[in-house]
């Protein structure tokens, strides 16, 4: 499929209540898949549901952008833009939940969400941007082929869904 048929989109939380079930299966599968993304192998599809309500409340709250991304028509991924409110660091936001569906990868789908976040992150006025991964996946490849800087790895920092011990690499990025 090209690039171009992939479409990002920003949500409301209008929008991202209505998009619960294809968010619930993108991480549904990428648990499934053994990314450590916050959840177990034992979560259910009802904790997902609740994990994305949520997040819409900081959608609604002006905390998080909610990113997806559509190829044909469906939504198959998705990215968040966590905008740090302490008052000492309007400048800097986070990078979440990078998640693509296993039947969509490899698309370009994770650049895009990626280079959408940094673009909202540029609009919201933030100029420093930080984000974690597990240090054996394939999205560290990603983020240092983005022009991210890897800052080093805490071992055991998480759990895979199996329940083996995960380190996490950090990473930042300055963004004009």
């Amino acid at each position: 499929m090209p690039v171009d048929a992939i479409v990002i989109e920003t949500l409301s939380p209008e929008a991202a209540s209505n998009a619960i079930p294809a968010l619930v299966e993108i991480l549904r599968d990428s648990v499934a898949n053994g990314a450590s993304v916050g959840f177990m192998a034992w979560n259910t599809p009802e904790d997902y549901r609740g994990f994305w309500t949520g997040v819409i409340d900081e959608v609604g709250a002006g905390r998080t952008v909610l990113l997806i991304a559509r190829l044909a028509g469906e939504i198959v991924g998705t990215a968040q833009l966590q905008l740090i409110g302490k008052p000492n660091q309007p400048h800097r936001a986070e990078i979440a939940k990078v998640l693509v569906h296993s039947c969509a990868r490899r698309q370009g789908l994770g650049e895009k969400l990626m280079r959408a976040a940094e673009d909202a992150a540029r609009q919201a006025g933030r100029t420093l941007l930080v984000l974690d991964t597990d240090e054996a996946g394939a999205a560290r490849r990603l983020y240092g082929r983005l022009g991210w800087t890897e800052v080093g790895t805490i071992p055991r920092f998480a759990l895979m869904p199996d329940g083996r011990d995960c380190g996490s690499t950090f990473f930042y990025k300055a963004i004009g």
